[in-house]
């Protein structure tokens, strides 16, 4: 019953393929089998929607008059620096990155942040944002400040680059302290008092293709409302963390490194977000289709929120530290729930991510792909697998000479 993705897309052209969602395809299967569902359904769709850190733009301002080199020198974006070190006019600005300046930089309690990914929002939106640059000038770029407005259209180019999106399973954060801690996973309140994870669980891309069997290099995407490609495997990534017998990681595992022109994104799935206390960032929304190749990777695909564990872990002290200490591992039915239970107590959950946007997400890309307007591509290499023996690394502290 082995399909290709050349024989997927001749259908999608007709308007004859069958396309489900990564939620749709779970009944499906229950109700027709694995046999008669694989080869009924040709496309799968996935979603996921929330805080993805390493998310940048870079962008090429075009040339002033008379012209600068801004590169090696300093740029901010609305107070927000951006990385210049490239060339004269070419600028990346980070989703976490925050104006050196700013009171709210000091991060304490009860402070929100404005950042990087904020800017990133804006500029999709298709608001100005405020350039000031500065640099030494040279014989050939003379000019040393410049204060204009930009938008997106004012601009050669704007590009979306996230070096680690999409995570394959995450830590559930408690924590076990007698104060109130303020951490990328939001704030978790003393003595076990709520627990936040990160992830749409059954939906989420990674989940439904655990062993990177259809997602690779060159992957066409749903990214940020508009139409992107897996660049690169994801910074961090781990294909040799622990997995169940079906192949889902009970760990962070894989990551995937994304790309696309933001001057077709939508502010909608491009948010800038501030967590309470810990910074910025952008929540982006991803989306990828699988390919319905075999009843192999139909199985995948048939994942539920029951399947997928993770850890949680005290972010009070374990994470700091680096410690691995798990405190327990729980299922993802169980953190949507409302309530999990570890060492004995109850404990109130909240979701980081968006369940309900990442099947809108889902459903976006299902229609367009029903519609012709989004054919699938084929890997032009793969992501390493589980037998590359990548494994994470840490940071080794060592004396300078």
């Amino acid at each position: 019953m082995a399909k290709t993705i050349a024989e997927i897309n001749e259908k999608i052209k007709k308007g004859q393929a069958v396309v489900v969602t990564a939620e749709e395809v779970i009944s499906i299967a229950r109700k027709k089998g694995v046999a008669a569902t694989a080869k009924e359904i040709d496309v799968v769709t996935t979603g996921t929607f929330g805080p993805m850190c390493s998310s940048s733009a870079y962008m090429n301002l075009g040339h002033s008059n008379p012209r600068m080199k801004m590169g090696g020198g300093k740029v901010t974006l609305n107070d927000v620096p951006a990385y210049t070190g490239i060339a004269a006019v070419d600028i990346i600005i980070g989703a976490t990155a925050m104006p050196d300046d700013d009171p709210k930089n000091r991060i304490y309690p009860g402070e929100f942040n404005y950042g990087g990914g904020h800017v990133i929002e804006e500029l999709v939106a298709g608001k100005d944002i405020r350039l000031i640059a500065s640099a030494y000038g040279t014989d050939c770029y003379p000019r040393k400040k410049m204060e204009t407005l930009i938008n997106i259209k004012t601009i050669n180019e704007a590009v979306l680059f996230n070096m680690r999106n999409a995570y394959q399973n995450y830590n559930v954060a408690v924590n076990l302290s007698n104060r109130m801690i303020y951490t990328y996973m939001g704030v978790l309140k003393p003595r076990l008092g709520n627990a936040n994870f990160c992830s749409a669980g059954q939906l989420a891309p990674l989940m439904n293709d655990p062993l990177y069997k259809t997602i690779g290099i060159g992957t066409r995407i749903f990214l940020g409302g508009g139409v992107g490609y897996v660049a690169w495997n994801g910074t961090q990534f781990n294909p040799s963390a622990p997995r169940t017998e079906k192949g889902v990681p009970t760990r962070g595992a894989g990551t995937l490194a994304v790309i696309g022109d933001l001057k077709q994104m939508n502010p909608k799935w491009l948010v800038g977000t501030s967590f309470l206390g810990y910074g910025a960032t952008l929540t982006v929304g991803i989306g990828v289709p699988i390919p319905i190749l075999s009843e192999e990777i139909l199985k995948y695909t048939l994942v539920t929120d029951a399947d997928i564990l993770a850890p949680v872990v005290d972010y009070s002290d374990a994470y700091p530290n680096r410690r691995p200490d798990v405190l327990a591992e729980v299922s993802y039915a169980e953190l949507k729930s409302g309530n999990i239970v570890v060492d004995g107590k109850e404990i109130p959950t909240a979701s980081l991510s968006s369940y309900p946007g990442a099947l809108e997400i889902a459903n976006m890309l299902k229609d367009w792909i029903k519609k012709g307007a989004f054919l699938l591509t084929e890997p032009v290499a793969p992501l390493p697998g589980v037998e590359s023996g990548i494994k994470l690394k840490t940071l080794e502290e060592r004396p300078l000479p």
